[in-house]
């Protein structure tokens, strides 16, 4: 039983509770109040605690603050999703809280979890009750209230905390009327007590691991991705042009440098001399590098003159950019973004989408940099960052193109110094569509343009057609697990076993034969012609609108339809 926390029992909760959470993301994924098959709280929520988790893995002898400060800077860099930038915060503020603690009792604990709490409810500007802040919330208060008058221990007060996060957890769905309908609690919420759970497991002496979690091959970061890296795609007869992009941490060695004096620049300049996309810097005794480059062997050997290696992940980035638009005057950034030749504006715009036929079509629109991710798969900030790095404007204007993904695109604008960064705050691809090919940038006033594109993305009615991942009644519509069912922001039109059924009663739902054009988009699973089938039903049944098929190629959604 522990009296106090230092800086590497830290550590090891921080560890557990990744892996607690990895242990049951998908049970997290499935509390999705909507009952199709698109929740990603659990992997937000793992991709985020496990950037914060790689930030300190194998420290030892720091200070709890010190710990505390690093994991949140990592988290801060990859947070994915609502839930992940929540929580994200939630461990900024628990690191403020530490702030000059070298080793924390129960009530430096409970001053640091109220600091979370704080910072989590200022991370929104409309904190909705019933979700995982209120988990959070109520069960620091709880355990706080423990310490009035009283002497407990960090396991007693983490055993109150738990307790109150799972009773906390199941009250969410008599605070949050969507959560009572389809009979679920909050799934940030479950990703709270999970987390929790694996701490207390460290503090009973139970955890599983050493300290070390393989956070580059977690089965959140692979299931935040459409696609395994498909590697049929480099043959025999391939050619490397694109290099291989190289990460690694490494530990700096007295024996072999003066760690204290050690200066980034001399390798830095190395670096940009055999590759580019480079970050690198010190923190402690730990180098962090990112670097494309033809020779990562090179790179290695090179740093172990340093020290030696706590992490490498090396990737074949002519596989990472095999499914981006052919063609000599393409250039590639990092993290998944494809851009256009760079060259200086004075506004840029950068927009989140799913499926090569849907970045393409943002393409067609001017876009100068295209972020993989949409629903079940959301960018982090660091993939923003990446994203805003390689393109050279005064004014950058992003359009997220999904509500779950606006805190992210939010926290990479503030943390992003290199250009005035705005969230344009569209919630669907639609609303980026319309907001991006009616774009108007003549004034001049960066306040006045992001206004006039959320007045015209939000215009736009934007439905679906996906498959019922459970039995649910909703908005009178009775919902059969494996059938499809057609649905806007607002509400569920129709169940059908058949997609195509669903969308031509989705398309009546909304009342098609009102709008002068529709956009009919065809997902990853739409084959044999039946998008250019449908469209020419619709077509037929609606002569004064006009529609138009795009093989768009997305995951989880049949079809969108935006109607304009």
């Amino acid at each position: 039983m522990a009296e106090t926390v230092n800086g590497s029992l830290f550590v090891h909760m921080l560890g557990e509770g990744v892996r607690t959470l990895d242990a049951n993301r998908q049970l997290v994924n499935d509390l999705n109040v909507f009952p199709i098959p698109d929740g990603d709280t659990g992997d937000n929520m793992l991709s985020t605690i496990a950037s914060g988790f790689e930030a300190v893995a194998g420290l030892d002898g720091e200070s709890i603050a010190a710990v505390a400060s690093r994991a949140a800077e990592g988290m801060l860099m990859g947070a994915r999703g609502n839930s992940g930038v929540i929580l994200s915060r939630i461990f900024a503020g628990i690191a403020r809280g530490f702030s000059g603690t070298v080793t924390a009792g129960t009530r430096e604990f409970g001053k640091a979890l109220e600091c979370g709490v704080t910072e989590a409810y200022k991370a929104v500007s409309v904190p909705v009750e019933g979700t995982m802040l209120t988990v959070f919330r109520e069960a620091v208060e709880k355990s706080n209230s423990a310490l009035d008058g009283a002497d407990i221990t960090i396991n007693d007060y983490f055993d109150i905390l738990w307790d109150e996060v799972k009773n906390s957890l199941e009250r969410t769905p008599e605070l949050l009327s969507v959560l009572k309908e389809a009979g679920v609690v909050d799934s940030g919420g479950a990703g709270i007590m999970y987390i929790v759970e694996g701490m207390v497991k460290v503090l009973r002496g139970e955890y599983s691991g050493d300290g070390v979690f393989e956070t580059g091959a977690h089965s959140g970061e692979q299931a935040s991705r459409t696609h395994r890296t498909d590697i049929s795609k480099f043959t025999e007869d391939s050619e490397l042009t694109f290099g291989y992009c190289t990460e690694f941490l490494l530990r700096l060695q007295r024996a072999k440098t003066d760690i204290e004096n050690f200066d980034v620049s001399p390798v830095s300049d190395y670096l940009n001399s055999i590759g580019d996309s480079v970050v690198c810097f010190k923190d402690g005794s730990i180098i962090k590098v990112h670097v494309h480059t033809m020779s990562p062997g090179d790179v290695l050997n090179y740093f172990r003159q340093f020290g030696e290696f706590l992490t490498i992940k090396i990737e074949n980035m002519n596989l990472q950019h095999n499914e981006n638009l052919p063609g000599a005057e393409k250039a590639y950034g990092t993290a998944g973004v494809a851009l256009k030749t760079k060259v200086h504006k004075k506004y840029a715009t950068v927009t989140v989408g799913a499926g090569e036929g849907i970045k393409d079509t943002f393409r067609s629109l001017g876009v100068d940099a295209v972020v993989d991710g949409g629903q079940s798969m959301n960018p982090s900030a660091a993939d923003f960052i990446n994203a805003f790095k390689d393109i050279d404007a005064d004014h950058i204007l992003v359009f997220p193109n999904n509500g779950n993904i606006i805190l992210t695109a939010r926290q990479a604008a503030g943390l992003y110094k290199g250009a005035d960064v705005r969230v344009v705050e569209t919630r669907n691809i639609g609303a980026g569509y319309s907001a991006l090919s009616m774009l108007d940038i003549s004034s001049d006033d960066p306040d006045l343009i992001v206004a006039q594109a959320e007045e015209i993305g939000n215009a736009a009615v934007t439905a679906h057609v996906s498959v019922a991942s459970r039995d649910a009644e909703i908005d009178g519509v009775n919902v059969r697990k494996g059938e499809y069912i057609g649905f806007t922001d607002e509400r569920v039109y129709i169940d059908d076993p058949d997609p195509d059924a669903a969308a031509m009663g989705l398309a009546d739902g909304v009342g098609a034969g009102d709008f002068d054009v529709v956009l009919v988009i065809a997902g990853s699973s739409v084959k044999g012609g039946r998008a250019e089938a449908l469209t020419q039903a619709l077509t037929a049944k609606y002569r004064r609108t006009e529609f138009i098929c795009i093989d768009g190629g997305q995951p989880v959604y049949d079809y969108i339809m935006i109607f304009e």
